[in-house]
């Protein structure tokens, strides 16, 4: 079983969907797997420390300051002595403490000491669900890392309420489970090697108001660099301009334009491996402007684009290449058959591909549908959370090395 001896720890937050805590612990336990859980002074409300006693099998953690564990520091052990945390319900006001880093009660308190993988499960009324408040901290605990799942639609407790809101059901929340235990490679799968990731767009000046780029979030580049750095490899990050904070346990390097996009990736060589998950911009202005270009009213203008230099290229044919480099294509049309040339004509081992089109959600979205793309063939991979596909790729690197392989 994929979650035999597995080491779970339940925050259970205070909402009505608390009661659905009950049945998620038994059949976890039912899977094989090893189960904790602390309860918020609002979870408390709606069910007792004791019916999650009876079910869980030893006592439900309330108290920050209990001096029967707090001793020898139980919020910790609690938050290390854990292969996963999954936070369900996750109330809005939860999600808001995470992401505002805050420590005020045994449950915000470990999941701040911790260092494991985070799941949470969201469960709120509908307008709380899309206020621009927890929308903001939703963004932020995916930047983070943190994966979700749901919340689904339907009637809410209130009389009346339907939307949004709804709590993933239990047999949701455990294949999420077993989806990341599948997926997460091992803290030692990539220990002693060094991994250099491309991410975000790159800017390409015009005057000094005005410049070229791309929709590209940074999102799926900044999940691979956390991917890989939670599986022991020393990871240099190159990123264009994102609204994302820089993963800890990464180097990163910031730069805006292609050409230092590439300055910084040869500067990181060598490397054993180079994900090349930037969206570079293939053109620039051919001459910068020192002063903002006026408008002539009903008048034109016209602007010379030069090629830049292709990064993902000139790194695969590198003196100093890499053992394994992956592409990354976002396409709008014929996905697979431009990867494939992709795969050829830039001379790199893997292509990752995902259909960018403006319906898909894929730029600037929180979840991707890729495509592997080897000499091999093709492994289409579902939709999932783009920490999810930075996992299984990181994954399938380790396994790659492992191997001797690269192709």
């Amino acid at each position: 079983m994929a979650l035999a001896d597995k080491r779970i720890l339940l925050i259970v937050g205070g909402g009505i969907a608390a009661y659905k805590s009950l049945d998620l612990i038994r059949r976890l336990k039912e899977r094989g797997a090893k189960m904790r859980a602390v309860m918020t002074r609002a979870a408390q409300e709606f069910i007792t420390p004791l019916a999650v006693g009876a079910v869980l099998g030893e006592r439900a953690h309330t108290d920050l300051f209990d001096a029967a564990s707090e001793f020898d520091v139980g919020h910790i052990r609690l938050a290390r002595d854990a292969d996963l945390i999954v936070v369900a319900p996750a109330t809005a006001d939860l999600m808001a403490k995470m992401a505002g880093g805050h420590a005020d009660d045994l449950a915000s308190t470990v999941l701040l000491a911790t260092d494991k993988r985070i799941l949470i499960a969201p469960a709120m009324n509908p307008r709380m669900w899309s206020h621009a408040a927890t929308q903001r901290n939703l963004e932020h605990l995916i930047a983070d890392g943190v994966v979700t799942i749901g919340p689904n639609e339907g009637e809410m407790a209130e009389r009346g309420e339907a939307g949004i809101g709804r709590m993933a059901e239990p047999e949701q929340i455990i294949s999420a489970i077993e989806g990341l235990f599948v997926a997460i490679p091992s803290a030692t799968a990539l220990a002693g090697k060094r991994v250099l990731v491309t991410s975000g767009p790159t800017r390409e000046p015009i005057d000094p108001v005005r410049f070229l780029s791309n929709h590209s979030s940074g999102r799926q580049g900044h999940a691979v660099a956390r991917a890989a750095a939670s599986a022991g490899a020393d990871v240099i990050l190159v990123s264009g301009p994102v609204d994302l904070p820089d993963p800890s346990g990464v180097r990163t390097i910031h730069v805006d334009t292609a050409e230092e996009m590439l300055a910084a990736a040869e500067n990181a060589l060598p490397a054993d491996v180079a994900i090349f998950a930037a969206a570079v911009s293939d053109w620039r202005a051919a001459e910068f402007t020192p002063d903002k270009m006026k408008k002539v009213d009903g008048k034109g203008t016209k602007l010379e684009l030069v090629q830049n230099p292709d990064v993902l290229a000139t790194i695969a044919r590198h003196k100093k290449r890499p053992r394994l480099v992956v592409g990354f294509a976002a396409e709008t049309e014929k996905l697979l058959d431009n990867a494939r040339a992709k795969l050829k004509s830039k001379g790199c081992d893997w292509i990752v591909a995902n259909d960018v089109s403006r319906e898909t959600g894929v730029f600037g979205g929180t979840q991707n549908t890729v495509h592997l793309v080897t000499e091999k063939g093709v492994e289409s991979w579902p939709l999932q959370s783009k920490q999810a596909v930075a996992d299984s790729l990181v994954r399938k690197i380790a396994d790659a090395l492992g191997k001797g392989a690269n192709r």
